[in-house]
């Protein structure tokens, strides 16, 4: 275990203010560049709620020099960029290919000083942010956490939400938001984070050279305090919030104010929510969970500059009383404070923290927020290395003592959420309140050649990435291993796939497939459910079985020396699982509840009646879960499916990591050698699907929602598919990123009408599906659907520019070779490139298929797969959408 996350971290500042983290990490050719604002929603009062992330949509919108939309240059140099706003913080980050580094420096010096602020972009960006805001208030869990927050921070910016509020946002004018980055954006309020494959002395030239003559701020104005420093907790309301809204599960949110980032009690904290809510040992799962009251238990300590707060969030189980979990809550955590926690949980918290900040921390991109943060929240790089040697001296009592200071009834804010209207029949991503997610696109469309004339100069020479090839073995009864050793850091990713996804599911009985792999880790012949569990949690290491309508997809890491026993336990599952009649009964309850809150999100029902309305019924497709199919499965058909589909002739397993290639062979060919394997493995006939004949329209109505999620498209190619390469590019150019793509330009950034619009062609094993998904405001569906159909048209006839194809050839060949020096994702294409029956060396040779791509391709490809008068298009939201019809 590595003692300093911070070794070789070289600290410089500048004359002018500007402080500058470097860490050259050689593991890959690859740098990420990132500029850190110390301003985030923690400088803002009611009333301009919002303005540093309104200010951050308009960081690109293009600067005197390059009067462009910087995301179309960050996209055609190949960087992995984004940004996002924060409590205190705003944050611009991009991983590119190593000779480009001088480049996204450039640009992030140019917006640091020139960037134009013009009324027209404020107006359009301001809709943007507004569309962005619908989204979020689509979910319960964030309209509950808002008036949570509201209420436990009355007079600190804390308690405003960091995106902001659709009131404020429609007033912010031209000359608040240009006072804010002129009082904001400089050296001296900024710190520019660069890890990766560089040498540090060149490095600090080009930096000096290119940022050095940036003025720092003038006078004192606008240092940005937050809107008062939390002197004493507020006092807390004797009853709880109560929301009454339309939605699908009851939630209780519960927040206890806490110290800033530097307390000495935030490592004690942090170990007491392990104990309380990781994992099915945990305290508050054994209470709630466990007992059927609730469906999950989800908590975090955030600690910020100037305060923090522990938030525990509880989804009710099916048809469970709030008052009673609330209850149920305060009494367990009374229980610890007075009856203390074992030397055992608080040991096994502390490895879990610990395996968990190493584990976060594998790829650059993580190391250098992670030092981008702790120099912005807590004024210290290094931060993170005083706090982990602080976990590890936590004691129980110092667990005790924090419980009894600040988790008591007299500080706590509590919230519920009552749904009061029965919804239409989303698995909508949860909106993480702590900060702002972005999808950034490009503005007016421009030519490709003015991309080009605004790009910085690259670095000439490029270098390959080193051509290492994973091993391949196989075991007698079938079971594929790939093994790719890499010692950069000492953990090990695990990815796996088994076939025996949801296509398998019988018509009656849909979510089958998912209940025999979620049930994997419920209990073996040997082990139960918690001894499995608290295997894994004393290491730190994690197990993951997910069901895909393709293959159950296995994920799993731990730190290099815990590796036998996640295979140990793997093979243990997958071979002995016994699936208790209480475990599946109690996650039969979950799912329930599940499905109800899925039911809820418009993404989620969008996405369901758009793949039924193009896969007929009998296709294995169309089934989806619903009430009457969650209750028809008995335990027995459990057991057959896993006896049936779960064979070691199916199943690939991948390894990436710090570990001995014999050894690794050895240990498997110990724990699978003995899995057996009888008969044929199970094999589908999927059947061909006809393209719509024509514009086919549905509008579910899902009431109390803000923003409307629409899904358009129709079958596509599959893997094997010769214009496979060439769809790629095509996508890249229509709306493969909402950074560079025609959709993102029109829609999104010359109209203002959509948040996020992304195309996709998902191609699998079996069949293929081209999909575009956006989101807009209710009354901008109908516009925007139009001027989706019209860039379809436009293409399939026309066609795209050679520069165009160029510039997405390049941006798909850096982003693939920026995602190898990612573990996960390495591990991954490792896996799936395997499942698909490719030739290993695929691993390097894809960027060559690219690279291979004609402009004629790319072009016959539009022709036969883009169509915008044969589509299927569903928009799920608000009521307003019924009344307006697909022209």
């Amino acid at each position: 275990m590595p003692s300093t996350l911070t070794e070789n971290v070289r600290k410089t500042v500048l004359e002018n203010g500007l402080t500058v983290l470097t860490k050259e990490v050689h593991t890959a050719p690859v740098v990420t560049v990132q500029v850190w604002y110390k301003v985030g929603s923690r400088n803002e009062e009611p009333g301009v709620n919002g303005i540093a992330h309104q200010l951050e949509h308009m960081m690109f919108k293009g600067t005197l020099n390059r009067p462009i939309q910087f995301g179309r240059l960050f996209s055609a140099l190949g960087s992995d960029s984004n940004a996002f706003t924060s409590y205190d913080q705003t944050a611009y980050y991009g991983t590119v290919e190593r000779n480009k580094l001088k480049a996204l420096l450039v640009l992030e010096a140019d917006r640091m000083q020139n960037s134009q602020i013009e009324p027209e972009q404020l107006a359009s960006e301001k809709r943007v942010v507004i569309s962005e805001l619908q989204g979020y208030e689509n979910s319960p869990e964030y309209r509950l956490n808002r008036a949570v927050m509201q209420a436990a921070f009355p007079n600190h910016a804390y308690g405003l939400p960091v995106g902001g509020t659709k009131a404020d946002v429609e007033k912010f004018e031209l000359e608040q938001v240009q006072k804010y980055y002129r009082n904001f954006y400089t050296p001296d309020n900024a710190v520019l984070v660069v890890v990766g494959d560089f040498q540090t002395a060149n490095t600090l030239e080009t930096i000096k050279e290119v940022f050095g003559k940036l003025p720092r701020r003038q006078g004192a104005g606008g240092r940005g305090q937050g809107a008062g420093v939390i002197s004493s907790s507020s006092p807390s309301l004797s009853t709880p919030i109560v929301l009454r809204e339309p939605g699908a599960g009851r939630l209780l949110q519960v927040v206890y104010p806490l110290p800033d980032a530097n307390h000495p009690d935030v490592p004690a904290l942090d170990v007491m929510d392990y104990i309380l809510t990781e994992g099915r040992n945990s305290r508050l799962y054994q209470v709630l969970v466990e007992s059927g009251l609730a469906s999950e238990v989800t908590a975090s300590v955030t600690s910020l500059r100037e305060s923090g707060w522990y938030e525990v969030l509880v989804t009710a189980g099916y048809k469970q009383d709030l008052k009673k979990i609330d209850s149920v809550l305060s009494s367990a955590i009374a229980n610890v404070a007075e009856k203390g926690v074992t030397t055992e949980e608080v040991e096994r918290g502390k490895t879990q923290l610990i395996a968990d900040v190493i584990l976060s921390n594998r790829d650059i991109t993580s190391q250098a927020m992670r030092l981008g943060n702790d120099e912005t929240t807590a004024g210290d790089y290094s931060y993170t290395d005083r706090y982990l040697a602080a976990v590890r001296l936590v004691k129980p009592m110092d667990v005790v003592a924090v419980i009894n200071q600040y988790l008591t009834k007299e500080t706590r804010t509590v919230g519920f959420f009552e749904p009061n209207q029965k919804q239409v029949t989303g698995i909508g991503e949860k909106p993480d309140s702590t900060q702002t997610t972005e999808n950034f696109s490009p503005g007016v469309p421009v030519l490709p050649s003015e991309v080009m004339k605004y790009l910085p100069p690259v670095d000439l020479a490029t270098d390959a990435i080193a051509q290492v090839l994973p091993q391949e073995f196989k075991l007698t009864n079938g079971l594929r291993i790939l093994l790719l050793p890499d010692n950069s850091t000492p953990t090990v990713t695990l990815s796996g796939y088994i076939q025996a996804g949801t296509e398998f599911d019988p018509d009656n009985q849909a979510g089958l497939a998912a209940f025999v792999a979620e049930n994997l880790l419920s209990g073996t012949e040997k082990n139960n459910v918690l001894t499995i569990a608290k295997n894994l949690a004393e290491r730190g290491a994690s197990l993951n079985f997910e069901v895909h309508r393709e293959g159950v997809h296995i994920e799993g890491d731990s730190l290099a020396g815990d590796l036998p026993i996640i295979l140990e336990i793997l093979a243990d599952v997958v071979k002995n699982s016994t699936f208790p009649a209480k475990e599946l009964e109690l996650h039969r309850q979950q799912t329930l509840t599940d499905l109800q809150l899925e039911l809820d999100e418009p993404s989620e029902v969008a996405r369901r009646i758009f793949v039924q309305s193009i896969y007929p019924k009998k296709h294995p497709l169309h089934t989806f879960p619903t009430e009457e199919s969650l209750q028809r499965i008995q335990r027995q058909d459990v057991v057959n499916f896993k006896a049936k589909h779960y064979r070691p002739d199916t199943t690939v397993l991948a390894l990436v990591g710090d570990f001995d290639l014999d050894k690794v062979r050895s240990l498997i060919q110990n724990d699978f050698g003995n899995w057996e394997v009888s008969g044929q493995a199970p094999t589908l006939k999927y059947p061909p699907v006809s393209m719509p004949k024509k514009i086919v329209s549905v509008n579910p109505v899902l009431p109390g929602k803000a923003q409307a999620v629409t899904y358009m498209g129709y079958t596509g190619i599959n893997r094997y598919d010769p214009r496979f390469h060439a769809a790629l590019v095509l996508n890249q150019i229509l709306g493969g990123d909402t950074l560079s793509s025609r959709l993102g330009a029109e829609v999104r950034d010359r109209q203002g009408l959509s948040y996020g619009i992304y195309s996709y062609f998902q191609a699998g094993k079996n069949v293929g599906t081209f999909l575009i998904e956006m989101q807009t405001s209710p009354e901008d569906s109908s516009k925007a659907i139009a001027n989706i159909r019209q860039i379809l048209r436009q293409i399939h006839q026309q066609g795209v520019t050679a520069l165009e194809v160029e510039t997405a050839k390049r941006t798909l060949i850096s982003n693939y070779n920026v995602s190898l020096s990612n573990p996960e994702e390495l591990t991954d294409r490792i896996l799936m490139n395997e499942v698909y029956g490719l030739d290993k060396v695929e691993l390097h040779s894809f960027t060559d298929k690219i690279q291979k791509v004609t402009f004629e391709q790319v072009n016959q490809a539009a022709r036969e797969l883009l169509h915008s008068d044969q589509i299927v298009v569903v928009t799920a939201g608000p009521s307003v959408l019924a009344e307006k019809s697909i022209r």
